[in-house]
Parts: structure tokens; sequence; C-alpha cells
């Protein structure tokens, strides 16, 4: 019965240790990843727009590398491809109109790790995007019209500087991510573009997985 009892006790003291040494182990190791998951994004600080805006839902994928600095803290750089946008209603001429606009993005989030304990890690920073992509869908009474704009002939601004920050969860080698971000630049460069002028926020939620 005592050889049982230490047997536990010495099964137990060496999971412990192992768990500390993999919580060690991970925390100041270099991490490659990838994840994709969902934005569900709106607009904010929208400027002399008659109109009522309502959260779109997009894709975002991409990598990211964590780089330990300690056991504590380290430096998170990602590459994401990220749709945003927004639906919208509103009348015009006494017609009722719904618009729908999906902006893709490439986000490239500089975030700053804080990791108390293996299971989970704490992000922030800021977050540079690279407009690429634009599709604009209006619907006036019975017309619906769909253009993908190529930006040539109207100021937009094409690179933003935004903030995000969340939480990462793993388990082992799989990971779920959260995230909340805003764009403290407009959309319309200089203010001359007829382009209705908005800061983009979003709510992110992806999956994936570490080498």
């Amino acid at each position: 019965m005592k050889r049982n009892i230490r047997y536990m006790l010495f099964s137990c003291l060496f999971v412990a240790q192992t768990a500390v040494a993999q919580d060690e182990d991970r925390r100041n190791n270099l991490e490659f990843g990838i994840k994709a998951g969902v934005n569900i994004s709106n607009v904010w600080d929208e400027r002399g727009q008659e109109f009522t805006a309502d959260s779109k839902t997009g894709i975002v994928g991409g990598a990211f590398v964590g780089i330990p600095i300690g056991m504590w803290l380290g430096v998170q750089p990602e590459i994401l491809i990220s749709q945003k946008g927004f639906k919208a209603s509103g009348s015009l001429l006494g017609s009722p109109y719904s618009f729908s606009r999906t902006a893709t993005f490439i986000d490239v989030p500089l975030l700053l790790q804080l990791k108390p304990a293996t299971f989970v890690t704490v992000v922030a920073g800021p977050q540079f995007s690279y407009l690429i992509e634009q599709k604009d869908e209006y619907t006036f009474g019975t017309n619906n019209i769909e253009q993908k704009e190529e930006f040539e002939t109207d100021n937009i601004r094409k690179n933003i500087l935004g903030f995000t920050a969340g939480l990462d969860f793993y388990y082992q080698h799989f990971l779920i991510s959260g995230r909340v971000g805003v764009d403290f630049q407009t959309n319309n460069g200089d203010g001359s573009s007829l382009t209705p002028r908005y800061k983009n926020q979003w709510l992110q939620f992806t999956a994936g997985f570490k080498l």
C-alpha cells in the first residue's frame, strides 16, 4: 500500500515537472503558425452620411510568428488577408436603397505578447493595412449594381494605421484566437474623395495550428 502511494506521488510529481518544463519550453521557443476565421466588421466615425450601417461578415486568414523575449514577453508579427466592410440602408429621392461594401486588405499586426500561462497569451499592438480590392453592391428599387473599384480615379487611402488587441488560447499545437480592432485613419485620403468617409472596426475569431 505504501509502495503504491509512493509510486502515485512520484508519478504526480513527474507529470507536474513535465508540464512546467513544457510550459517554459513553449513560452521560450520561437513559434510559427497559420490561422483562419472570420471578421465581423462595421464602420465608426462616419461623417455626413445619411445611412444606418450594419455589420458584415468576411473571411480572414494568414500566418504568424511568435518571437520570445524571455518567458513572459514576446513579439508576434502576423500577415493576414482580411475582408472588412459594412451594410447600409437609407433613402434617396424618396426611395429606399441598400448598399454593401466588401474591402479586402493585407493586414500586418505587430503585437506585443504577454504570456501569463502556457495556455493563454495576451496580445496588443499597431496594425498596418493595405487595401487591395473593394467591391460594392447597390440595390435601388428594382435595380441591382455590382462594382469592383480599381481606385484609379478616386483619392482613397490604401495605407491605413489601426490598433488591435486580443487573446490566444493554446492546446498543444492548436489555438483559438479572438481580436478586436479599429482604424485610426479614415478611408478617403485627404478628403477630396467622393467615397463616403469612415473608419473600420471589427471583431475577429480564428482557429489555427502552430509548429
